[in-house]
């Protein structure tokens, strides 16, 4: 059964995860000018009953429901700083192309970005809570119909910027360089084109990346990344199965 998150849910835990951080300010215009009161938001404000009992019966189901278990992880999914490959990088890539697959069969491959992932998984039970610490975002699926140059280009980048989370696709480092890329097991062929799922994040160009500025498609999933993980961490425990990623060479260095 899929599970969907109330969009109050989210607004309310966006607001949750801002205030632990932040102080507010206000901003009076009198006369002409402004005035200026600054209040600090920490543990010496007094709750306003009136405003806890609002709020009370969705803080409570919203916690209920980040606390969810859907699965459970065998390994610790951690991302070391410099590691070309990644075992959180490479579970999150895998879900990617497993989930974008199921709404696009032509997928061939996939590619994150190391950034974008926010926290590690450790072993255990994993909960909706933990996803959504790890994708924050509203980012959605994306499919882009990429030539062979499109991905050599995109090769090039995950290479420079040290390997990235991805999957369906393999490849060697030489020193900034990518090499021997293969998808599917088979080198990559400049003749052809290629379906890549990724996120509308970086299909507009974010974290700088390459290649992808001009796809010869684009099919916007209408799904979120974070609705993605969750139906695939959900998936996985349904067929009896743990999060066991493995680092499998997918990004290794070409000697």
């Amino acid at each position: 059964m899929k599970h969907l998150i109330p969009r109050c849910y989210v607004v309310l835990l966006s607001a949750v995860i801002g205030l632990g951080s932040i102080s507010c300010s206000r901003y009076f215009a009198i006369g002409g000018q402004a005035a200026y009161t600054k209040f600090q938001v920490d543990s010496t404000i007094v709750d306003d009953p009136a405003y806890v009992r609002r709020y009370a019966p969705y803080k409570g189901r919203l916690e209920a429901e980040m606390n969810r278990v859907i699965g459970r992880a065998a390994v610790d999914l951690t991302k070391p700083d410099n590691a070309r490959e990644t075992l959180l990088g490479n579970f999150f890539a895998d879900a990617l192309l497993a989930e974008g697959r199921k709404l696009h069969p032509g997928a061939d491959f996939s590619f994150g970005t190391k950034g974008g992932l926010r926290t590690e998984i450790r072993h255990g039970d994993i909960t909706v809570g933990h996803l959504f610490e790890l994708m924050p975002f509203e980012n959605e699926l994306v499919i882009l119909e990429l030539t062979g140059d499109s991905v050599r280009e995109l090769a090039q980048f995950i290479a420079a910027t040290g390997g990235q989370p991805i999957s369906g696709i393999r490849m060697k480092i030489a020193g900034n360089k990518a090499t021997d890329i293969q998808i599917g097991g088979k080198p990559l062929d400049n003749g052809r084109t290629y379906k890549l799922v990724t996120y509308d994040y970086l299909a507009n160009g974010g974290d700088n990346s390459r290649g992808l500025a001009h796809p010869i498609n684009r099919f916007d999933l209408g799904k979120k990344v974070r609705e993605a993980l969750i139906d695939y961490v959900s998936g996985q425990a349904q067929a009896g199965e743990t999060i066991n990623t493995q680092l499998d060479g997918r990004i290794t260095r070409d000697r």
